[in-house]
């Protein structure tokens, strides 16, 4: 299998099953002389872990990383990184394979069962093997060590919409998303969405979702005209997230909407001569080029395939059969897209930070 790697100066490959013995990355182009520790990085992975609400999966995964590689403790007894290959990893723990072992030669629908087949000859029907979730704790892993890269860029994301409940934006509070197991900056709509959800997940049935990640501190210039726009690379990142189906940035498709007149970002200049856009319509893209406004970035998540209620499918045999899949699943898998969309945000612009450096100086 190939193209497990993203990123082009700041690479990340990554590696390891849903049900194997552990999961893991190597990051490369990593700067020298970086502080990094085991701790950076762990903030971030409690934040993706499995087992921490009734509103995911019940799976219990530590996800403690180990660092392998890249690092070395200076004469001032400072661990930083030396430049080279960082490889991390984490064990799994909590695998129960046998709860899969009834659909070994069913295809799911919804998943990536029969792709994957009619690829590879061969599938992991394991909890689904490379094209699990479970890969993405990898990429929050990079993802820390690319934030630390970013110096002065702050990276957040909220779950904006559950299923057809949207937040009011009215009500929008960064220090609320801390405060509810959805990552919802809106404390009301946080609260409907915890009944909602209630009856989703005993209904054994699942919903979708809507995720906004916010860059702010990054300057004008970061990207390419072309073939190297750095909303290209972002809304690749995003898509290459399991279950996402849309991105979006700045005003996305709304912007099919309006006027030329609304959608233009009309600038002036502030009491120190710097230009100011007067509304962020473009979610800090234009001609593939940061303008320094924040980085706005939407993507669309579907409902969990795996549900309780039997589905029309086939087997590997091509006979027709219906599929009801048990385990431990998401009712609403968007919950959790919410670091992961952060960590893919802040792997792109570390990547974009040393292509821009690299390029004029």
């Amino acid at each position: 299998m190939s193209h497990n790697s993203f990123g082009h100066m700041f690479r990340v490959t990554t590696w390891g099953e849903s049900h194997g013995p552990a999961i893991g990355c190597v990051v490369d182009g990593c700067p020298p002389l970086v502080p990094l520790t085991e701790a950076d990085i762990q903030g971030f992975m409690e934040k993706r872990k499995p087992g921490q609400s009734k509103y995911t999966t019940q799976r219990r995964e530590p996800d403690e990383v180990k660092i392998l590689s890249g690092v070395m403790i200076d004469e001032d007894g400072v661990q930083k990184t030396t430049g080279t290959p960082i490889s991390l990893m984490v064990e799994n723990t909590d695998q129960r394979s046998k709860d899969y072992s009834e659909i070994k030669d069913r295809f799911r629908p919804g998943h990536a069962d029969f792709t994957y087949d009619a690829k590879y000859g061969i599938r992991d029907y394991r909890g689904g093997g490379r094209s699990s979730a479970r890969e993405t704790a990898m990429r929050v892993a990079a993802g820390a060590v690319a934030r630390k890269v970013l110096q002065g860029v702050t990276i957040r994301g909220a779950l904006v919409q559950v299923g057809p409940h949207k937040l009011d934006r009215g009500n929008w509070d960064w220090t609320e998303v801390n405060n509810n197991p959805f990552f919802c900056p809106d404390a009301a709509a946080a609260a409907q969405w915890a009944e909602y959800l209630d009856g989703v997940r005993k209904a054994g049935s699942s919903v979708g979702a809507v995720i906004e990640i916010v860059a702010e501190g990054v300057p004008a210039g970061w990207g390419a005209p072309i073939y190297g726009k750095l909303d290209t690379d972002l809304t690749a990142a995003m898509m290459s997230i399991n279950a996402v189906k849309g991105v979006e940035v700045g005003n996305g498709f709304e912007s099919a909407t309006l006027t030329g007149e609304e959608n233009a970002d009309e600038i002036r200049v502030d009491d120190v001569g710097r230009p100011v856009f007067l509304t962020n319509n473009a979610g800090g893209v234009l001609g593939g080029i940061s303008n320094g406004d924040p980085l706005v970035v939407r993507f669309a998540v579907k409902p969990t395939s795996s549900i309780l209620t039997e589905r029309k499918s086939i087997t590997r045999q091509g006979e027709e059969v219906d599929v009801m899949t048990k385990g431990r699943h998401d009712p609403c898998v968007g919950i959790r897209a919410v670091p992961v969309g952060e960590a893919m945000m802040a792997c792109v612009l570390a990547d974009h930070f040393i292509r821009h450096r690299g390029q004029v100086g």
